[in-house]
């Protein structure tokens, strides 16, 4: 099991979603402290700008962009457009 931390950042984000899709952020932010889901949720290595950083999907728009601080910690950073 994945250990979670969020950052001011994240929550900030996070609020200023549609209370149905932070209902959807956190159902995926369930599944994806289990390892087994990441290929599920299509987890992913960024580039450019956020590079060292990876995400994951809420929806068509929306992404969760995360850096892993060790093998079964991750960081979720903030919310961002694809």
């Amino acid at each position: 099991m994945i250990t979670v931390g969020f950052t001011p950042e994240f929550f900030r984000k996070l609020k200023k979603l549609t209370p149905q899709l932070q209902g959807i952020a956190f159902k995926k932010i369930v599944l994806f402290r289990d390892k087994n889901n990441h290929r599920r949720l299509e987890v992913h290595k960024l580039h450019g700008k956020y590079a060292g950083f990876f995400a994951f999907s809420i929806d068509r728009k929306n992404r969760i962009i995360f850096e892993w601080t060790s093998g079964t910690e991750a960081l979720l950073h903030t919310i961002g457009n694809h």
